[in-house]
């Protein structure tokens, strides 16, 4: 895939399109109510500081937590969000957050924090740049997960780490494209050679066993659960991608 390509998935995506407008929204709207500008951009500071923090929080004990397949409420949320990406790292339709699940959460966590620190323009600003920082997340994350080769070191190394999580340990390297808390909490690995080969890099720990006590994912995947590879639930028969190169490095 060019990088011409990757653009143009990455900006028909509705999703994306909605972030934008949200953002162009939000700024317009701080800069109406602008107020003071040390509160605004201490808004926007603490958003930028909270945004990897709390993808990390959600990544590492929600996500890849083992309590929303329990529920037939929250199974068919968690099957989208995250159980599908890890099935299949290199499927197109579940590569993206959903927006009904992505936006409220941004939404829930920026905007208070907005608020208390700058007022209106505040709250404005921070959502603002949360719709910023997530087009950036999402594009990385496209970067990481489809057939492109980046040239610069530094999306090289995201996106080895990325990958690591995917085919190697998904009980590490949590982060997209900041992996500070990942080494402040020690969920870091550099080589695949630093952490074992996981039994459940694929099914999240949605094991067979865990699926016959608890069977609204797999009724939901309909019977295409795979332990051992990623599956493609729509594609042919038997397709599956291929694991990353990541997992030969040491």
């Amino acid at each position: 895939m060019s990088l011409r390509d990757l653009v143009y998935s990455f900006f028909t995506y509705y999703a994306v399109v909605a972030y934008i407008l949200i953002g162009i929204t939000c700024i317009v709207l701080s800069v109406k109510w602008f107020e003071a500008p040390a509160r605004m951009a201490a808004a926007v500071l603490v958003a930028t500081v909270a945004y990897p923090f709390g993808w990390y929080l959600i990544h590492r004990y929600i996500l890849h937590g083992r309590f929303l397949y329990k529920s037939a409420a929250t199974a068919v949320t968690w099957k989208r969000i995250h159980f599908d990406h890890h099935q299949d790292p290199h499927d197109l339709r579940v590569l993206f957050g959903a927006l009904h699940t992505t936006l409220p959460t941004i939404a829930l966590v920026l905007t208070p924090i907005g608020y208390l620190i700058g007022g209106r323009s505040g709250a404005a600003a921070a959502l603002g740049w949360g719709m910023v920082t997530t087009c950036f997340y999402e594009f990385c994350h496209c970067i990481q997960h489809l057939n492109y080769a980046p040239q610069q070191k530094w999306l090289k190394d995201i996106k080895r780490l990325h990958m690591s999580h995917h085919f190697h340990n998904e009980q590490g390297n949590y982060g997209i494209t900041n992996y500070f808390w990942d080494r402040l909490f020690g969920t870091l690995y550099e080589k695949a050679s630093d952490k074992p080969k996981s039994a459940t890099v694929f099914n999240l720990g949605y094991t067979a066993e865990e699926a016959a006590k608890y069977p609204w994912v797999d009724k939901l995947s309909g019977g295409t659960r795979g332990d051992g590879h990623p599956r493609r639930f729509w594609g042919a028969e038997g397709l599956s991608a291929p694991e990353a190169s990541s997992e030969q490095q040491s």
